[in-house]
């Protein structure tokens, strides 16, 4: 069969694209630009930004396929498949530009008006919305996709594209290993590990307890078991041929998976900053708590928009979570023969090899090319080296040679609160800072990073320690690259994801699975948060 339609949209998308780059180029938005503060995604002269290369190159492919397609009759094969798939992209590609460079700037600038209004009539409960709620690009773009298939419909034309988003998400997660180094890994991975088997272990324990003592069919108990305590869909899919469920089952786990998550990965990151979490906390309650890769994203990126580090965290749970897939199954399909008569036997071996995740292996290959130094000095931390030489403490900007040295200023501000540090190790680290004007050494940066996430100091000092720490640590322009490359990933396949939210699927979640799975994810939300908040207390 062809996939092939043909369709105008195509080309009016590129033709959309390519007006909307040209005008950024000429100037014609600058006054939009500047009110809504995204020059700094146009780039400089000579040095056009991603404001105008991707319009203009998302652009000329759209053109010129949208061309084709109505031009050229379609024929049956590989060809007209991907080609199929470039409308889709486009329309998603479209709302990214408009959510990222517009609606995002405009809600943090709305919130930052709210905030200033209800200051100014000398109200108590100011606060800006837009941080509050966490109305940012990540969480508008889901909503767009969300209210796109629910209102609108998902078009024809732009279907196969849509369900290419997935790819998008798991690409970007392949992409991110590269900011990852065995040094880094090695912090988190015992604390991932223990935090996770005893959730993932215990919430699909408390499935097939639970569906037992509601007599609901044992493959049914089976997928959502799987679905609730590992990956969401990924473990629903995987676990459904090991337990013989049916497609209504699978739809009905798919249902449960997509309401809970959902709901959690907007929560999340309200809780998150009502809380006062670290990057390293959240990520590591969202990679526990939340179900499935795209929802954590989600979480991770809407509690911090603008960097990479609770993605990151987030990133290495959540991974870990998914390499007990493989346990699961297993567990599944003893259970379920033992529990089944009628269960059909089935080779583990084979089962375990086909269904798991192939975008993990992608990670760790890119993980461990990242962390030979391929892409970033090999013992880099989150993409970023360490460089205290005098050559990078002073930078020449408009002329001018600027230090970035602490000022006696500041230097003064962390003497009178050095007696606020207890901890023996921390305040050595400190003195060490206040001696030289800059961070001596990795282990030092360590020290008084656990000393800004303590909290312990005054705000001022605060912000001082978090500039030092920014002065010594630098990133790789490689590094610089695949960030936004990620970045841009990632956007593209939640604003995909939205789009595969439909009502009619949270719909079927009805019933004892929903019941099941609205305990079992609060159980595992709540038990994961206390345990982080007791454990992770600063940056590993």
């Amino acid at each position: 069969m062809t996939y092939t339609q043909k369709t105008p949209w195509t080309l009016i998308i590129g033709i959309i694209m390519l007006a909307f780059g040209y005008m950024v180029q000429a100037g014609v938005l600058d006054p939009l630009i500047h009110m809504l503060h995204t020059s700094k995604y146009v780039g400089k002269p000579g040095a056009p930004g991603e404001m105008i290369m991707m319009p203009f190159v998302c652009g000329i492919i759209a053109i010129v396929v949208g061309l084709w397609q109505m031009a050229v009759k379609p024929k049956e094969g590989n060809l007209d498949y991907y080609l199929s798939t470039v409308g889709g992209v486009m329309f998603i590609l479209l709302i990214a530009f408009f959510v990222k460079w517009g609606f995002d700037p405009l809600m943090h600038a709305w919130g930052k008006a709210a905030e200033g209004a209800m200051k100014d009539a000398k109200l108590d409960w100011a606060f800006d919305f837009a941080k509050v709620m966490n109305l940012n690009y990540v969480v508008m773009g889901i909503l767009a996709g969300i209210i796109v298939v629910n209102v609108f419909k998902v078009p024809d034309w732009a279907a196969n594209g849509v369900r290419l988003s997935r790819l998008g998400l798991k690409t970007g997660v392949i992409l991110l290993g590269v900011l990852y180094s065995w040094g880094e890994l090695a912090n988190l991975a015992g604390l991932s590990i223990i935090l996770i088997a005893v959730f993932v272990l215990g919430s699909v324990g408390m499935v097939l307890w639970m569906g037992a003592r509601r007599n609901i069919p044992n493959s049914m108990g089976g997928v959502l078991s799987a679905g609730m305590g590992v990956c969401g869909v990924s473990a629903t899919v995987a676990s459904a041929p090991v337990v013989n469920a049916k497609s209504t089952e699978i739809a009905y786990t798919i249902g449960t998976i997509l309401l809970w998550g959902v709901l959690m990965m907007f929560i999340f990151p309200i809780v998150g900053k009502a809380m006062g979490m670290n990057p390293t906390q959240f990520g590591a309650w969202a990679g526990t708590g939340i179900l499935n890769s795209a929802q954590v994203a989600g979480a991770a990126l809407a509690f911090e928009p603008n960097g990479i580090d609770t993605l990151k965290v987030a990133e290495i749970f959540n991974i870990t979570r998914i390499l007990f897939l493989p346990i699961i199954v297993l567990w599944l399909a003893v259970w379920y023969v033992k529990r089944e008569s009628t269960g059909e036997k089935v080779e583990l071996s084979k089962v375990i090899f086909a269904k798991f995740p192939l975008f993990v292996l992608g990670f760790i290959v890119m993980f461990v090319l990242g962390s030979t130094g391929m892409f970033a000095p090999e013992h880099h931390y989150k993409g970023k080296y360490f460089d205290n030489s005098d050559k990078v403490m002073t930078e020449t900007k408009d002329g001018k040679v600027k230090s970035k040295l602490l000022k006696d200023d500041q230097v003064a501000l962390l003497k009178a609160e050095l007696d606020k540090v207890q901890e023996a190790d921390r305040k050595v680290a400190l003195q060490n800072l206040i001696d030289n004007k800059k961070v001596m050494s990795i282990e030092d940066d360590v020290k008084i990073r656990g000393i800004t996430n303590a909290k312990v100091l005054s705000k001022e000092a605060t912000h001082v320690l978090k500039e030092s720490h920014k002065a010594v640590y630098h990133t790789a322009p490689k590094i610089g690259k695949f960030r936004n490359l990620i970045a841009w990933f990632f956007t593209f396949g939640l604003i995909g994801l939205g789009m595969q939210i439909t009502m009619a699927s949270i719909k079927q979640a009805g019933g004892h699975p929903l019941i099941i799975g609205s305990v079992v994810g609060s159980v595992k939300a709540i038990g994961a948060l206390v345990v982080v908040l007791l454990f992770v207390k600063e940056i590993v």
